[in-house]
């Protein structure tokens, strides 16, 4: 390990992703790309949180079909939600019986999974590990801020979570992207209380994990295609590429934030998506295509954001802490190379 980041010597695969979202999800740009695009963002479930639940499992299950193997071909599963106790995960992980470990960073649950699981594949201590979380708009609606029925209005900083979910299986053989390196995040913190203004408030996390990512590899900003941040919404995008032009890197030109591109029309929804679903989706979908499907982006680096606060702590007046970890991954062709020579 170099200062924060970890280089993965053996390469591990993102062999297969999979991702399901809710209908209004679906009308952007996930609609042609996830596995499952929702009618019925209840997912034929009585509660919002049961829908939640069905969601992770279905894509978890979707990923381990479309990687070839069975649940018991998977050495273990990493998870976590938005819900208290990170329920969703550990019914799915019930569900599924594979050796489960729960995580939790919030909305970068995502990229912490990918960290984690590329982790346990280099060490050589899985052959196999899944990756997944997901969110429902309403079920963190009413555990963070009011309940649905009271029509409360939404200030314009405000994001909207994402209803979606997403996988990926890390395996050490096979195809696929290769995961090269990750740099963990620290905790940071601006001072940002304001709920309703999660872009604002992750957005110095990301900025903070990105330049520690270009310190420890030496790399430039331009040797990725595309630097892909988790859900700061339109606000935060903005701020992020503010602060780290600050310190004299510059990632305008190849910068996107899934909470900014996952809904048609931002203006509608404010600043855009947030949730753990959100870069979860468009990560497992729409990313992975590109990097897959033959479209000239081969190098990602991916750094979900996340905002550590709970309604207790929003309750008693605390600022918000965030991280984001950040993952690089690479489809340059060197994977088959290796395996032909």
């Amino acid at each position: 390990m170099t200062g924060q980041t970890i280089f993965f010597k053996n390469r591990p695969r993102l062999c297969a992703a999979a991702a399901i979202a809710g209908p209004k999800e679906c009308e952007g740009v996930l609609g042609g790309y996830v596995d499952c695009a929702l009618e019925d963002d209840m997912f034929g479930e009585k509660t919002f949180e049961r829908a939640e639940r069905k969601m992770l499992l279905w894509a978890a299950s979707r990923c381990i079909e479309k990687a070839g193997l069975t649940a018991g071909g998977v050495d273990v599963f990493l998870s976590g939600d938005l819900l208290n106790q990170i329920i969703s995960a550990s019914f799915s992980a019930r569900g599924l019986g594979i050796p489960f470990l729960g995580i939790y960073g919030a909305c970068s649950t995502m990229s912490e999974g990918y960290l984690l699981g590329g982790a346990l594949v280099d060490g050589g201590y899985a052959e196999t590990a899944l990756a997944a979380t997901g969110s429902h708009f309403a079920s963190a609606e009413r555990q963070y801020r009011f309940p649905l029925e009271q029509g409360t209005t939404r200030p314009p900083q405000a994001q909207w979570t994402v209803t979606g979910a997403g996988a990926a299986l890390i395996s050490r053989k096979g195809a696929g992207p290769a995961l090269t390196a990750a740099t963990v995040g620290k905790v940071v913190d601006f001072g940002v209380s304001d709920v309703n203004n999660m872009g604002a408030a992750m957005a110095p996390a990301a900025a903070d994990t990105l330049l520690a990512h270009f310190r420890d590899t030496g790399r430039d900003p331009s040797y990725y295609d595309l630097i892909v941040t988790g859900d700061l919404g339109a606000l935060g995008s903005r701020i992020v590429k503010d602060l780290v032009w600050e310190k004299g890197t510059d990632i305008s030109a190849n910068h996107v934030d899934c909470g900014e591109i996952v809904y048609d029309v931002v203006e509608e929804e404010f600043q855009g998506g947030s949730g753990a679903g959100c870069s979860a989706a468009v990560m497992n979908s729409y990313i992975y295509d590109k990097l897959t499907g033959g479209s000239g982006i081969r190098r990602v680096l991916f750094a979900a954001t996340g905002a550590l606060l709970s309604t207790v702590s929003s309750g008693q007046g605390e600022s918000i802490p965030c991280i984001a970890h950040a993952v690089a991954i690479e489809n340059t062709g060197a994977e088959k190379e290796e395996e032909d020579g």
